[in-house]
């Protein structure tokens, strides 16, 4: 494998990922960001985001001094000892925008800030989650004959991502130019991962493709979960024969307060989005979101119907952010749910071993504790909103020692109903008998 001179612009989750695993495959990276202070404490090997073996490869890179990091993108893309940049990943935000269709406004500002920067031959990458159509669009923004556009999507999960990256089920690349697509290929040489080379608007619709399909299957097992409550079934014998078949199989299959996150809720508006513009509806993803939506709902009926009115209630909330491994809260059903518990006048304290203490704008519903104890005090009911394995190691003797009421719902069915019921908890799972 030939070492490449790589830059990478964005050191969030993906970038950042994608950089620090890119130069332990040996190549020589750079990684650029416009927060001065963000790069900053990156190049004082302060990482910032709760992601294992992250922090590792973004020293192990910088002591064999094939990680530096920049501020901005010019700054990436500039030459260096004469040694120009060969491929320019873009890794950069595109939130949901107006109508939920992605907002492309960062790719457009790196591609004229570097438009005339980059040398002949180099080829620009979007590994960010990109509209069908976005590798053309930059393409033209770039105005560059010489330059080649490939789209490289990610699929990495936020708490697994270096796992992701080193181990990945496949590896799709599309590029109208079947000599960048393969360049871009061979980055990835050693994983032995299987490639998908395609088309650039192939590639970019199989991101969109596959986070939909997994936002469908989880509103189904919720949905299977409600129907499981009222017709006496157990929804996790059920999934368990479900998952058996091969044409199914087991993962996203534990129903829950709903899917959030960085992703799903970005990629299936801009999904419907893409249809839409094409004078398509694709309702099946629409049904998937509006299920999505009215989950969070069915959780605080659980809740009140397990407490009585709401208004007063004080409620102790175990977990925030959006799934355990990560200090991610972006689009967390935990904090969907605690929004409505707090509408009507619900108390809330909650404990989350990835957010310690509040975060501005995000957690203001809540009161954010350090201790489990803490959020269990004189507690109506204790509720678990996220999956950390840590929560089934909990004292619950301990803990029903300092509640109100011995009352647990477990949105997630995270825990084991006996160790709570000999702790003298009543346990209210989803779906579950």
């Amino acid at each position: 494998m030939f070492a490449r001179r790589i830059a990478v612009v964005g050191a969030g989750y993906v970038g950042l990922t994608t950089a620090a695993c890119l130069a332990h495959l040996g190549h020589r990276v750079v990684c650029a960001d416009i927060d001065a202070a963000k790069i900053e404490r990156l190049q004082a090997g302060e990482i910032g985001i709760l992601e294992p073996r992250l922090a590792d490869l973004v020293t192990e890179g910088a002591a064999a001094g094939r990680l530096t990091f920049s501020v901005g993108a010019a700054a990436a893309v500039a030459r260096r000892d004469g040694d120009p940049v060969e491929v320019l990943f873009l890794c950069v935000p595109t939130p949901m925008g107006e109508g939920g269709a992605a907002d492309l406004a960062a790719v457009d500002t790196v591609a004229a800030e570097v438009r005339h920067l980059l040398p002949a031959g180099c080829v620009v990458v979007t590994k960010s989650t990109v509209p069908v159509g976005t590798a053309d669009r930059t393409r033209a923004l770039l105005r560059r004959r010489d330059i080649a556009v490939v789209s490289n999507p990610e699929f990495l999960r936020e708490g697994t991502a270096v796992h992701d990256f080193l181990n990945p089920d496949r590896i799709v690349v599309g590029s109208d130019q079947q000599d960048a697509a393969e360049r871009v290929a061979a980055l990835y040489s050693r994983l032995g991962a299987p490639t998908v080379l395609t088309d650039a608007a192939s590639a970019e619709m199989v991101k969109y493709a596959a986070n939909a399909f997994l936002a469908i299957k989880l509103s189904y097992v919720n949905a299977l979960a409600e129907l499981c409550d009222v017709l006496g079934a157990d929804v996790a014998d059920v999934t368990e024969g479900m998952g058996h078949d091969r044409r199914i199989g087991a993962a996203y299959l534990s129903p829950g307060p709903g899917w959030g996150g960085s992703c799903l809720p970005k990629d299936t508006s801009a999904l419907v989005q893409v249809a839409a513009a094409a004078g398509l509806d694709f309702p099946l993803v629409s049904a998937g979101i509006d299920t999505n939506a009215r989950q969070r709902t069915i959780m605080v009926d659980k809740i009140r119907d397990a407490v009585g009115p709401l208004t007063g209630a004080r409620i102790g909330m175990l977990g925030l952010t959006f799934k355990a491994g990560t200090d991610d809260l972006r689009d967390s059903p935990a904090l969907a749910v605690a929004d409505l518990l707090a509408a009507e006048g619900a108390e809330l304290t909650a404990y989350d071993p990835g957010c310690p203490a509040a975060v501005p704008g995000l957690t203001d519903a809540v009161t954010v504790v350090d201790d489990p104890m803490r959020a269990a005090k004189d507690a109506d009911a204790l509720v678990v909103l996220t999956e950390w394995p840590a929560f089934r190691q909990l004292d619950w003797t301990a803990l029903g020692g300092v509640v109100g009421r011995r009352v647990v719902v477990d949105t997630r069915n995270l825990l084991d109903p006996d160790i709570l019921r000999r702790a003298g908890f009543s346990w209210i799972g989803v779906g579950r008998r």
